[in-house]
């Protein structure tokens, strides 16, 4: 058996509301929500599902709200039309990214910011 492809990834957050409230900003859409529980964020295929951290089900998942740095040394990368001008999109927004854009040796422009809970996205263009 082969994989066929990366589908999302699961955010544990403090507050559902605010962290949904963050991402729709970004301009993701929810189509899933389980009240007072998840609410689940796409762009295209992928998603993102923020799970209220109160309402941990799994042992795996009760482990890692104890992580006091949430999603140290992961990067979410999203690509985008033109960053500099999402960028700027954003900060009218009155959101704080944690950098400019900036052009990288490895071929890309791109900048990052820091979710409610800490979890970090790459807005990127490749050159």
């Amino acid at each position: 058996m082969k994989m066929k492809s990366v589908a999302g990834v699961i955010f544990i957050v403090k507050d559902l509301n605010k962290s949904a409230a963050f991402y729709k900003t970004l301009g993701f859409e929810f189509k899933k929500d389980i009240p007072g529980v998840a609410k689940t964020a796409y762009l295209n295929w992928f998603w993102i599902e923020l799970l209220l951290e109160d309402k941990i089900v799994t042992n795996e998942f009760r482990h890692d709200i104890k992580a006091t740095k949430k999603g140290a040394g992961q990067y979410i990368h999203i690509s985008v039309e033109n960053v500099d001008e999402y960028y700027k999109e954003l900060v009218k927004k009155e959101l704080k990214p944690l950098s400019e854009p900036n052009d990288y040796s490895w071929g890309n422009r791109e900048f990052i910011i820091k979710d409610p809970d800490g979890y970090k996205l790459v807005f990127f263009k490749k050159k």
